[in-house]
């Protein structure tokens, strides 16, 4: 296969994997399996891991079998898939839990408005406790709403310190 539709497959993955990450959060993490969510809704952390994390290993088998099966030397179309859930996984991983949830202490300010309206969108979901009445589940797309809230905290903060500046 050439680059081109190994390319055009691996980000057709990576997007459509936004959705089928929407669908398990909404129906199968909030659903059946409440039992391995649970804990990531409680509000006081006592420990690095959660039961939350064996999502990570639901994702990532398909993910590393596709990978492994249709790897070299004819890196078939699986291969492609296997990669783009795997790059998905690193994009979840790294807005989720680095950036969101603050398992690492890093990246904890931004100005940057799309990130500030997918923590936004992370907290309005974590407001509901349980397993019912849940809001925004998706990760790297969230509701224009909370698009508008940021700007508009933006736009006040910009202010505030244009303000300062001319009365100092």
């Amino acid at each position: 296969m050439t680059w081109i539709p190994a390319t055009l497959i691996t980000i057709a993955t990576v997007l459509t994997m936004e959705f089928v990450a929407w669908a398990v959060h909404k129906y199968v993490m909030h659903g059946f399996l409440w039992y391995l969510h649970e804990d990531h809704h409680q509000v006081n952390h006592d420990h690095f891991f959660e039961k939350n994390d064996a999502f990570f290993i639901i994702f990532a088998v398909p993910s590393m079998a596709l990978c492994l099966t249709n790897g070299a030397p004819e890196f078939g179309v699986g291969f492609w898939i296997g990669l783009g859930i795997a790059i998905y996984g690193a994009m979840y991983f790294f807005v989720h839990d680095i950036f969101i949830h603050q398992r690492f202490k890093i990246m904890r300010n931004t100005n940057s408005v799309y990130l500030q309206a997918l923590r936004k969108g992370h907290k309005v979901h974590h407001k509901h406790l349980g397993k019912e009445d849940g809001e925004c589940f998706g990760m790297l797309l969230v509701p224009f709403k909370y698009f508008r809230a940021a700007r508009k905290a933006a736009a006040t903060k910009k202010a505030s310190i244009a303000k300062h500046k001319l009365t100092h």
